[in-house]
């Protein structure tokens, strides 16, 4: 009866995951289709019904919310007593009680919370210079490596061959690998890996504990299968011991972790591995409406590479709700603001505010959401990071703005200043650095230079009683004034919120309503993703995120990041612009730029030809891949030129001409106005304003031989 009781309800797949026989058994399980209700359900089928004892059960997950969640349904389901904990808890459970056998008596050492101490000092030992950030990233590669089972001697190959981008050469992150494994011996102390290697060592080379650990745990679930990586899977391996009671769980499609070692290989060859394994597909989607999920399996759909293989195409269960909203506005703080008036609208319409979601692709995208969300008095919590001004980096470059204004010219236009008073941070506006933490800094600063620019392009018109109004200052000190009632502002407390997050921190979450911005390609995907591979991940992330939401779904992005920037296409995974040729509607919700509804120009490349669809290849008028043949000295003419220009008029240099327009200008060296017409983004008054001096500049004349001549209309 009860063995009946946990069969009712499910569905004909469920039902097959559930009762299918003692063995290998994968269930590919696409978002939402109740893939933790199958496991629990499975195992309190086989213990309700005798098949196993509940002690013998091991299932392990990623996270220890996830574990909490599966050993509170096996209560509820009358299976208690089944162990689910995280990889990591599991080991430390086994290690500390087998140390003293272990360990000749020695006590278990000590376990380090996190490694960038220790890296820190390694990297010193092996004469390299790592502040926090490149500790961070270096601590990154050394946990890549040994889930990976790369040994420091290793690493440099391993490295090239996974297309790792290390903070320093290979060869260097090895020697600090090296010294870190060196420093932890004589501190006495291990990491999480060394955790795992621990047990399995412990099992493969002393039989009796090997034993003893298969002796108690005899049926094994591992959940979320696509995630785990080379060292956890030898781990499982050694539980197992040839044995072959075995549940896994996963969805290929939902593989974004690949930069930590996970691999979905062990999902993907599961049923090569185990022969006669039991594969049962979970496609009935519970969590989201069909409009949802008909756009999750159309982002999904265009799926290339090996992940691709066990692609799911999802069946939305819910009753029909609206259709996924697409937005494109001018800039991204226009897209922010709107963001937040919707969220707003949604509170006051009775939708919780922890119901609602804000996911972008990096953590530094959270300072936009931030301010307008605090503008609109929309309470909100940042998951997975601290809030922007709360960040290290971003108060001591505030600091060092701060200081700037001693030392920099009144003249000095606005964005020049932030750019040089971040110098002293030792930030630089060129190539971010490699590294996922360095980077990430660099673009919490880069996000103030941004700000800078919006605060620069739109001065306010501030009231200052009956006498009138004035133009807001645009100084370094107006600027840090801003920034401080931002920060303060942005930092009052919050019990609950709409919440703010990374794609990747969302993983495993879901709300009412998911707002997916900053979909521009660049953004999304990174321009950091260069092999198929790497963008076929980038895929999978925003697949991710249209999964995530309930009911309503609004996806946008801003044409440029700063009010007068350089104009962005669209995220090239969204099926809806794909199908449309990359264009659509502006929304109505910013009537400050009217749609253009003429055809687009078609433009082609001048050099192979080819159909150019993005803005700054037409701006060029060649494609990104065909080589570069700009005249390097007029180029460096003109950046001087529009500097002094710039200065002169007291706007920021981009106001003049954008660099992408200069490096146009100084590939294609126009000589008549037509020709300087014919570059993307310039036009009749900007011919006016400045055409006689770039045709002297292309002509050959030098900056300082220009005079200005007349910049109004």
């Amino acid at each position: 009866m009860r063995t009946e009781a946990v069969l009712a309800g499910l569905d004909p797949d469920q039902r097959t995951a559930v009762t299918a026989p003692a063995g290998p058994v994968c269930i590919l399980a696409g978002a939402g289709t109740g893939k933790t209700r199958a496991i629990t359900h499975r195992i309190a089928h086989r213990t309700l019904s005798g098949e196993i004892n509940p002690r013998h059960v091991l299932a392990v997950t990623f996270t220890a919310r996830a574990a909490a969640e599966m050993r509170a349904r096996l209560t509820a389901l009358g299976a208690g007593g089944v162990q689910a904990r995280t990889f990591h808890a599991a080991a430390l459970r086994q290690v500390r009680y087998f140390a003293a056998r272990l360990l000749e008596g020695r006590g278990m050492p000590e376990l380090m919370e996190s490694k960038v101490r220790v890296v820190g000092l390694a990297a010193a030992r092996a004469g390299v210079r790592a502040d926090r950030a490149v500790a961070r990233d270096l601590a990154g590669e050394i946990e890549w490596a040994k889930s990976s089972l790369v040994e420091p001697s290793e690493y440099a190959v391993a490295a090239a061959k996974a297309l790792r981008e290390p903070p320093f050469e290979p060869d260097r992150v090895a020697e600090v690998f090296a010294a870190y494994e060196s420093l932890k011996r004589r501190q006495g102390v291990i990491d999480f890996e060394d955790l795992l290697r621990a047990a399995v060592w412990g099992i493969e080379e002393h039989p009796d504990v090997g034993d003893q650990i298969r002796a108690q745990y005899r049926h094994f679930v591992v959940d979320e299968y696509q995630d785990v990586n080379p060292l956890q899977q030898r781990l499982l391996e050694a539980w197992l011991g040839g044995r072959d009671d075995l549940t896994v769980v996963g969805d290929a499609s939902q593989t974004i972790y690949s930069f930590t070692g996970a691999s979905s290989s062990h999902l993907i060859d599961f049923p090569r591995k185990w022969r006669g394994a039991t594969v049962v597909r979970l496609v009935r989607d519970y969590r989201s409406t069909p409009q949802v999920v008909g756009l999750a399996n159309a982002v999904i759909r265009q799926a290339r590479g090996t992940e691709a293989k066990l692609r799911l195409e999802l069946e939305g269960q819910r009753p029909a709700g609206p259709e996924p909203e697409l937005k494109i506005f001018p800039d991204e703080p226009g897209e922010a603001n709107a963001v937040a008036r919707r969220c707003r609208e949604l509170i006051a319409a009775g939708t919780p505010a922890n119901e609602i979601a804000v996911l972008f692709r990096t953590n530094a995208q959270s300072e936009a959401y931030e301010e307008a969300l605090a503008e609109a008095q929309v309470p909100y919590v940042v998951r997975g990071a601290d809030r922007f001004f709360e960040r290290a980096e971003v108060r001591q470059a505030m600091v060092a703005l701060r200081a700037a204004v001693r030392s920099t010219p009144g003249e000095t236009p606005l964005v020049e200043a932030v750019v040089e008073g971040l110098a002293a941070t030792g930030w630089r506006r060129t190539q971010p650095p490699p590294g996922g933490a360095a980077r990430e800094q660099w673009e919490a600063l880069a996000a103030l230079v941004t700000l800078a620019e919006e605060y620069a392009a739109e001065p306010e018109i501030l009231p200052i009683g009956e006498a009138g109004r004035v133009q807001r200052e645009v100084t370094l000190t107006a600027f840090n004034d801003e920034l401080l009632r931002r920060a303060e502002q942005q930092h009052a407390p919050t019990v609950a919120g709409v919440t703010l997050a990374s794609l990747h921190s969302a993983k495993g979450l879901e709300w009412d309503a998911v707002f997916l911005v900053g979909l521009a390609d660049g953004t999304l995907p990174t321009t950091y993703a260069k092999s198929s591979e790497q963008l076929e991940e980038e895929r999978r992330l925003l697949y991710v995120g249209v999964t995530r939401a309930r009911r309503l779904l609004w996806l946008s992005f801003g044409q440029s990041r700063a009010p007068g920037g350089r104009t962005r296409r669209p995220c090239r995974f969204l099926p809806q612009l794909e199908r449309s040729g990359g264009s659509y509607s502006r929304t109505a919700a910013e009537p400050s730029r009217k749609p253009d509804r003429r055809p687009p120009k078609v433009s082609s490349c001048r050099i192979c030809g080819s159909t150019l669809l993005a803005g700054a290849d037409r701006k060029l008028g060649r494609c990104p891949t065909c080589p570069s043949d700009m005249d390097e000295d007029l180029f460096e003419r003109l950046q001087t030129w529009r500097a002094s220009t710039a200065a002169e008029l007291k706007v920021p240099a981009y106001v003049v001409f954008t660099d992408a327009t200069l490096v146009a200008v100084a590939e294609r060296r126009p000589t008549d106005p037509a020709q300087l017409l014919a570059i993307a983004g310039i036009g009749p008054r900007k011919l006016g304003q400045y055409g006689d001096a770039v045709f002297a500049l292309v002509g050959g004349a030098s900056p300082d031989d220009l005079g200005r001549k007349n910049f109004e209309n």
